[in-house]
C-alpha cells in the first residue's frame, strides 16, 4: 500500500531563503557542479556589503526605500541615523531600534516631506517600481521608475547622499520581474543626480562575482525572466549619487 506523503508549506523571511539558497548551491558544488551556470547567486551579498562600506556616519535623517529582508535600515540606525523604511509589503525582520519606524505604503502615493532626508537607500528597489503583477502592484507605470527617483530627491536635502543598486546590462525590461539599466535607460534613471562614484560587478564563467568596467557591465546580455534568481543573471550597477543645492519640481 503507498503512503500519502502530507507536504506543509513552511514561511521562510526573505534572509533566510538567501542564506538557504547558498547552503544549496554549496552542495551542489560538493557533489561534481563546481561552476553552475552564472547567476544571482550571492547578489545581496555584493551590494549589502557595498552600501555597508559607502554609508556615511550619523547623525540625520534616513530613508530605506523598499528594505524588503536586509538589514541595512538597522545598519544605518546603529549608524546613528532616524531611520524611516517604506515597503509595499510588511517589514521581515526579527529586531526593533529606537531609530528605525515602517511606513507601508507606495512611494508615489506617499506624503512624506520634502527636503527631510540625509541619506536615502535604494537598493535593488527602483526596478520595481511601475511593474504590474508583483508586490500587490496592479496598475502598470512605464516610467514609474523615473518618476520615484525625481520623488526620491525632492525628499532629500541638499547635498544628500543616495546608495543606489540596480540591474545593469543591455537595456531591457522583464516585466513583472525587473528592468535592466544600460545605455538608454540608466542615464534617465539617474538624471538630475551628481554621481559621486560608481562600481560595477558582473559574474564569471565561474559564477562568481567580481568587479568590472562600465562598458563591460552596460553591455551584458542579461536573462531574468524566471521566479526562480538562480536562472536568472544580470550585472550590478553601485551608485553614490548627490542632489544639487535646488529641489527638482516634479509634475504630478
Amino acid at each position: 500500500m503507498e503512503q500519502a506523503r502530507l507536504t506543509i508549506p513552511i514561511y521562510l523571511p526573505g534572509w533566510l531563503l538567501g542564506s538557504l539558497r547558498t547552503v544549496k548551491n554549496t552542495l551542489k558544488a560538493a557533489q561534481g557542479e563546481a561552476h553552475p551556470a552564472p547567476n544571482l547567486l550571492g547578489d545581496r551579498d555584493v551590494e549589502w556589503s557595498w552600501i555597508a562600506a559607502k554609508m556615511p556616519a550619523g547623525p540625520g535623517e534616513a530613508l530605506d526605500f523598499g528594505p524588503g529582508g536586509s538589514y541595512l535600515a538597522l545598519l544605518a540606525a546603529q549608524r546613528g541615523f532616524n531611520v524611516t523604511a517604506v515597503d509595499l509589503q510588511p517589514p521581515e525582520r526579527p529586531y526593533r531600534h529606537p531609530g528605525l519606524s515602517f511606513i507601508q505604503g507606495d512611494l508615489l502615493e506617499l506624503t512624506l516631506p520634502q527636503g527631510r532626508f540625509d541619506l536615502v537607500i535604494n537598493c535593488s528597489t527602483v526596478e520595481h517600481v511601475g511593474l504590474a503583477g508583483r508586490f500587490g502592484v496592479t496598475e502598470s507605470l512605464p516610467d514609474g521608475d523615473v518618476r520615484a527617483m525625481t520623488i526620491l530627491r525632492n525628499l532629500m536635502k541638499p547635498g544628500g547622499v543616495m546608495l543606489l543598486t540596480v540591474p545593469v546590462g543591455r537595456d531591457a525590461v522583464f516585466a513583472p520581474l525587473c528592468r535592466i539599466y544600460g545605455r538608454e535607460r540608466l542615464p534617465r534613471l539617474l538624471d538630475g543626480y551628481l554621481v559621486k562614484s560608481e562600481a560595477f560587478w558582473v559574474k564569471d564563467p565561474e559564477n562568481c562575482w567580481s568587479p568590472c568596467d562600465r562598458e563591460t557591465a552596460l553591455a551584458f546580455e542579461a536573462s531574468a525572466g524566471s521566479w526562480d534568481p538562480l536562472r536568472n543573471v544580470y550585472a550590478l550597477g553601485c551608485f553614490v549619487l548627490l542632489t544639487s543645492k535646488v529641489l527638482s519640481a516634479f509634475a504630478v
